[in-house]
């Protein structure tokens, strides 16, 4: 199973102490997850773990539905009855909605109708949050970088990217699947911003805007100077053992509402990511 596989909690009055990470805890081990719990009693859960292989889940399904679907249900019965509030983080992968002439955001309101074994899995595990632990905050996601990485996927998008252009090799990019490039620093400070309120619920949280994945590319070689060979292709052409949604922008005007402020726009935040990077 991937190495994601960890339980972040929080420790009362140690900030400095480091999250739980798969050598302490596996997530699929509900007894030792209930047991962690027990013994240090966190202020809030919040659960990043999670089976990301997208195409894999399509020859494995029951290891992501274990993963995103069955560990997280004991996850969730192990808050509800230590009375522990549980953050956890979903996808905007639950969608499968096709592009109207006139395409809109997603409220958390529209019907998810999953179109990959990932996504199915992601579903389910809201599911089983949503209705087994009352005190809840479900974050749906999209289109996540951030300098650490996935230890899943071993990078992330924009890393590949630089890294595939700087080999002078050509990279044919999807270009009818749109959705929110999103920066993990814009969503953690959403999420610290958001406990203290414990405004339980479901919330879409992403940068602002939109792009496809072609044009997100383009964009990161044109902030980072880089040449490259760049083609535009169709999801059929690029032929991904799952599908995608062709359009999965989200809605963040729930979160908004509850005095979350709105997330910068998606350029803006690939920006901010290159510095943070030329940094280290």
């Amino acid at each position: 199973m991937p190495s994601v596989n960890s339980v972040p909690i929080s420790f009362p009055g140690s900030p400095g102490r480091r999250s739980p990470c798969r050598a302490d805890v596996e997530l699929t081990d509900t007894g030792a997850v209930r047991a962690l719990l027990e013994s240090h009693k966190p202020t809030f859960v919040i659960n990043c773990a999670a089976y990301n292989l997208v195409d894999k889940a399509e020859s494995e399904p029951e290891v992501a539905i274990a993963n995103n679907a069955l560990a997280v249900r004991g996850l969730a019965l192990a808050c509800r009855d230590l009375d522990l509030p549980l953050v956890h983080f979903s996808t905007d992968y639950v969608f499968g909605m096709g592009i109207d002439s006139e395409p809109m955001p997603l409220t958390e309101t529209v019907g998810p109708i999953p179109v990959s074994a990932y996504g199915v899995s992601k579903l389910a595990g809201e599911f089983f949050v949503r209705t087994l632990c009352p005190k809840h905050m479900i974050f749906r996601v999209c289109g996540l970088y951030g300098v650490r990485g996935s230890g899943g996927k071993g990078g992330n998008f924009v890393e590949t990217m630089l890294k595939v252009a700087g080999m002078g090799k050509p990279l044919r990019v999807v270009a009818d699947q749109f959705c929110t490039p999103t920066y993990t620093v814009d969503v953690a400070d959403a999420v610290v911003a958001m406990l203290p309120t414990r405004a339980w619920g479901l919330y879409h949280l992403t940068n602002a805007g939109h792009t496809s994945w072609h044009d997100f590319a383009s964009e990161i070689f044109r902030q980072a100077d880089v040449e490259a060979n760049l083609t535009a292709i169709t999801a059929k052409e690029f032929g991904a053992a799952a599908a995608r949604p062709a359009w999965s922008v989200l809605d963040n005007a729930k979160i908004h509402r509850v005095g979350i402020a709105p997330r910068r726009d998606w350029t803006d935040a690939l920006a901010a990511y290159l510095a943070e990077r030329s940094r280290r």
